[in-house]
């Protein structure tokens, strides 16, 4: 019954999980920053080709 139990405090198989998920959530901030940070940029390049789009339909 000892031994349960202290294989139960020394498992680390969910610890590998954990890590991925904390590098993910690390990973899913720093691309909602960027994001956040480019948003102008981000707006002009597909307001611009938005423009290009519909220029394009209505001229013969």
């Amino acid at each position: 019954m000892m031994n349960k139990l202290r294989a139960l405090v020394t498992e680390e198989q969910g610890q590998g999980m954990t890590e991925y998920g904390l590098v993910l959530g690390l990973i899913a901030v720093a691309v909602v920053a960027t994001l956040v940070m480019l948003r102008t940029e981000i707006t002009n390049i597909f307001t611009d080709a938005l423009n290009t789009v519909q220029s394009r339909s209505t001229t013969p």
